[in-house]
């Protein structure tokens, strides 16, 4: 809906859990097939946190430059900190209110370009 709201057309891939996360990363990897332009991702997921996906993003030669930003509930200074240093391009607090929410939109679309 926040990508509609900002008339943002693209293919968007929805991946449940960091492990499964890990793996469609190694996957794309290891591939000759376009990369993400941009990698939205929680640190709360099941089977890995988001922290070992973004370590997982940056520990791959193409992945390294794709712009990954961290949309997490949670306001802790060390997780905002440890996601910069394993090199998140942004941390965004997930919002409360659905006007809130559709704003994002213009965050994603600044971050692709588009």
């Amino acid at each position: 809906m926040a990508l509609e709201e900002h008339q943002v057309t693209c293919e968007m891939d929805v991946i449940a859990d960091g492990e499964s996360a890990i793996s469609y990363i190694e996957a794309l990897d290891a591939m000759d097939i376009p990369c993400p332009v941009l990698v939205i991702l929680d640190l709360n997921l099941p089977r890995r946190p988001g922290l070992h996906v973004l370590a997982a993003v940056r520990r791959t030669l193409r992945f390294s430059t794709v712009p990954v930003l961290v949309l997490s509930s949670s306001e802790a200074v060390q997780d905002r900190e440890a996601a910069t240093r394993l090199g998140a391009t942004g941390y965004l607090r997930k919002p409360t209110r659905l006007e809130e929410f559709l704003g994002l939109g213009a965050v994603f679309k600044s971050m692709i370009g588009a």
